[in-house]
């Protein structure tokens, strides 16, 4: 709103100064977006808290989890409304909301937290144990996937720019995928979605590690947002890169805020409604930066949340088809379940997960030089 606000007025004086023209600027409204989005979910928190625990949103406990998630039973659910509120709030204050890749932030946050709602809604307040069926959840993440990537394809006057992913470790080399673009960002954007599902099951796991993955997304967004830093670390320069850091800087404060009432003991929790939106948003994120390599790095925490459940799951179907009775490579998944049961306490799980996931963003930052 503000940036449409005093377009208009960018290179008139006020006493001498152009104070408008700082509106025009990324790295203003990027920081402006931060604290506007910070400031929202700390007010936001309390308000959802109280309504969640009125109508009774509250988390029930799977009988297949450590004993010590008993203590959550009670702990409202559905924290992703904090979190689609605030970032959408800020992002409608600061964003250019006619920019194509902002917009196809806005439905993709939209699209998938009304997924993630429904969802919640289903176990919740119409106490559907299973909630959204998932066959049904699969399909609209696919179908987001689809639309997305077609319409980045064919509305793309080149077509082999949109469809080429970087290398990050080599110089002057980019994978072109062509058509095959379109399966590749559904797949990314299905499973980066339901591996942040996977990944939100201690407090503040999710959300710590997504914040530190979307910064590395802001940091390669202002780089490719910006000519001169771009063509000087032999990035591709993408004019409407620079508006996606402000729409993550929204994002990272939006987190940032909800970690405040999210850190164990958590006093609210993410629900499908935010952890479907925040991997569908770190994915389709990736897919317009044209940096699924380097996502695939620094998102590598969900990665190995995503694998040690199929791992489980498969392992499990096989040797009880070959040996009549089913055995599991992990004491429990996903992997963070895993530690838990070999009794290291959940704040040292989430913290080291946090180190982790820090050292695979300066990993990931690193390859910049490499390029």
């Amino acid at each position: 709103m503000f940036y449409h606000l005093f377009s208009p007025l960018a290179g008139q004086e006020v006493f001498g100064y152009n104070i408008f023209n700082v509106f025009q600027y990324v790295t203003f409204r990027s920081m402006a977006a931060f604290i506007t989005a910070l400031m929202f979910s700390l007010f936001l928190g309390p308000r959802f808290i109280r309504m969640l625990k009125s109508h009774q949103a509250i988390e029930s406990i799977n009988e297949l989890l450590p004993i010590s998630h008993k203590e959550k039973a009670g702990t409202p659910t559905m924290g992703g409304l904090i979190v689609i509120s605030s970032l959408l709030l800020s992002v409608l204050l600061w964003n250019n909301l006619i920019n194509n890749n902002i917009i196809i932030m806005i439905i993709t946050t939209v699209w998938l937290g009304g997924i993630g709602f429904l969802d919640d809604y289903m176990k919740n307040f119409l106490k559907v144990k299973q909630g959204l069926i998932a066959k049904y959840k699969l399909l609209a993440q696919i179908t987001l996937g689809i639309l997305i990537c077609s319409a980045l394809y064919f509305g793309s006057p080149d077509t082999n720019s949109i469809s080429q992913i970087s290398i990050p470790f080599l110089k002057h080399t980019v994978l072109y995928l062509g058509i095959f673009i379109i399966p590749v960002g559904v797949f990314i954007i299905t499973g980066t979605s339901n591996a942040v599902n996977l990944t939100d099951g201690l407090d503040g796991l999710a959300s710590g590690t997504v914040a530190l993955s979307a910064f590395a997304l802001g940091i390669m967004a202002y780089l490719k947002g910006n000519y001169n830093l771009a063509h000087y670390l032999n990035l591709e320069f993408l004019s409407n890169a620079g508006e996606l850091t402000v729409f993550i800087s929204a994002l990272i404060g939006t987190l940032l805020g909800f970690l405040w009432y999210n850190i164990k003991p958590a006093q609210i929790i993410l629900g499908d409604t935010g952890s479907l939106s925040l991997g569908g948003i770190l994915a389709v994120l990736a897919i317009l930066l044209r940096e699924e390599i380097f996502f695939g790095i620094v998102g590598g925490i969900f990665i190995l949340e995503a694998m040690s459940t199929i791992i489980q799951r498969y392992y499990f179907k096989y040797t009880r088809l070959k040996f009549g009775k089913g055995k599991r490579v992990f004491l429990c998944a996903p992997i963070h379940h895993h530690y838990e049961m070999k009794g290291i306490s959940e704040q040292k799980i989430v913290v080291r997960f946090w180190i982790v996931t820090a050292l695979l963003v300066a990993v990931g930052l690193a390859t910049l030089k490499l390029r």
